[in-house]
């Protein structure tokens, strides 16, 4: 296959794999790392220059725009594992018909999901039990964010198509470009027009679009299979339909996360609008430790299906390993420093110490555990690398759906207090990931060698 043009992309086919897996996916962690730290500075810039308020305003939306992004983020991985697959049969004309159909299903989807979100906001916080002094901001901000669907979904699904050959620098490099704009944005709409959280949203809007339209350039530039012609733009239904069966159970799974995550903020928002920021800030820290977790289960995605379609089972096996290991050994480092340096960071989002204090909490529970939830994505990421994408969903929505919103109307109703809404997580990775194991070796028994 022609890639003389593009030394990003990763032979996953032959040769060693650790280093491989490091060179894929520390830029996609580092990429989410990036576009979380784009984020925590919105928040950070509302909580120093407009008022806690507008910052649990805005981090009272994030479980509503996470359910949201997780569907459809699951649906570009589907596009990932198909171009992948193809890439490893070295199909080219597959690979051409995938790469057309996934831009068109993420431009139909991120319209129809900006309609629906825009008649839609009112009810979502209402379900949230958003508290009224803050109910206002947040209806604005999220009444704005909607814009931004339509390019978030286009970054996403461009994205997923050069992942799936192991580029994951271009993405980042775009990212870094649309987020120092932004930054800056977000300060003159602040500073210079004393805007509040509808500043930050249209500084989102402006910058999912200048990052998703340098990645149809490059896309449009490309010299390998991926590359993106105008005149063949059309959806195909052979591509579509594996595309849906391997992306919806992935987007099911990670909405099941969000989910049960609108359950918590619903009963964090019962607690306060201290718990609230407290929680946001303590959010916008935790977060960069799934991104690496998640990088791992994505790349562990990507190297299974090309291998997979070259029918390298052994490889397969050794990628998901590799993967594995690297994950948890990363992740721990991560999760102590967090520990270690919680309190200085959240000064960062607020100077209230009441905040800061509840904020730490969150912290302990949560990022200080967090190493757990790398067995549940890794394991995912493999088998949605060998097309079984339901499994891992269905355990997804018992093990961590299941437990979440029972804990919250049994454990946390008898002990209403943060660090007892806080214990959740541990335990729900902890009851996921042992059935997500036996579930796995169950299946790879059921694999021909």
């Amino acid at each position: 296959m022609n890639r003389k043009n593009n030394t990003r992309s990763v032979n996953m086919l032959e040769g060693s794999l650790w280093d491989k897996i490091l060179v894929v996916a520390l830029p996609f962690a580092f990429t989410g790392i990036m576009q979380q730290l784009f984020n925590a500075a919105d928040i950070a810039m509302l909580g120093q220059f407009v008022g806690k308020e507008a910052m649990a305003a805005v981090g009272s939306n994030s479980p509503i725009i996470g359910m949201v992004l997780s569907l459809f983020i699951g649906i570009s991985l589907g596009a990932n594992v198909i171009i992948a697959r193809f890439i490893g049969k070295k199909n080219i004309q597959g690979v051409h018909a995938a790469v057309h159909t996934a831009i068109l299903v993420a431009l139909g989807c991120g319209v129809a999901m900006a309609v629906a979100g825009e008649l839609l906001v009112e009810p979502l916080l209402r379900l949230l039990s958003v508290p009224e002094e803050i109910f206002d901001l947040a209806v604005l901000y999220l009444r704005v964010f909607w814009l931004a669907m339509p390019f978030i979904l286009l970054y996403n699904f461009e994205s997923s198509i050069f992942r799936s050959q192991g580029d994951t620098r271009t993405p980042l490099y775009c990212l870094i470009a649309s987020g120092i704009t932004k930054f800056f944005l977000n300060l003159f709409f602040i500073l210079v027009l004393d805007m509040s959280v509808e500043g930050v949203a249209i500084g989102t809007i402006v910058a999912t679009a200048l990052s998703s339209a340098m990645l149809f350039y490059f896309l449009c530039r490309s010299q390998t299979e991926i590359r993106v012609r105008l005149t063949e733009f059309h959806v195909d239904k052979r591509i579509l339909l594996p595309m849906l069966r391997i992306g919806l159970p992935a987007g099911m799974q990670g909405m099941v996360f969000a989910l049960s995550n609108l359950c918590i903020q619903s009963a964090i928002n019962e607690l306060g609008p201290d718990v609230m920021a407290a929680s946001a800030a303590a959010f916008n820290l935790e977060i960069f430790t799934f991104f690496l977790i998640n990088a791992f289960g994505q790349v562990c995605t990507t190297f299974v299906s090309q291998n997979y379609g070259a029918r390298n089972i052994k490889r397969c096996k050794q990628a998901m390993k590799w993967c594995l290991f690297q994950d948890l050994l990363l992740t721990a480092c991560i999760c102590t420093l967090l520990i270690l340096f919680g309190v200085p960071l959240l000064h960062i989002f607020s100077d209230d110490s009441t905040v800061v204090a509840l904020g730490f909490i969150r912290l302990k529970y949560v990022a200080g555990l967090e190493f757990i939830n790398a067995v549940i994505e890794v394991v995912s990421g493999a088998m949605r690398g060998y097309g079984s994408s339901l499994i891992p969903a269905l355990i997804t929505l018992f093990g961590i759906c299941g437990t979440r919103v029972t804990w919250v109307y049994t454990v946390f109703a008898w002990e209403p207090d943060f660090a007892t809404l806080m214990m959740v997580f541990p335990v729900s990775w902890a009851v996921t990931a042992a059935i997500l194991c036996v579930a796995y070796a169950w299946f790879i028994k059921q694999l021909k060698a």
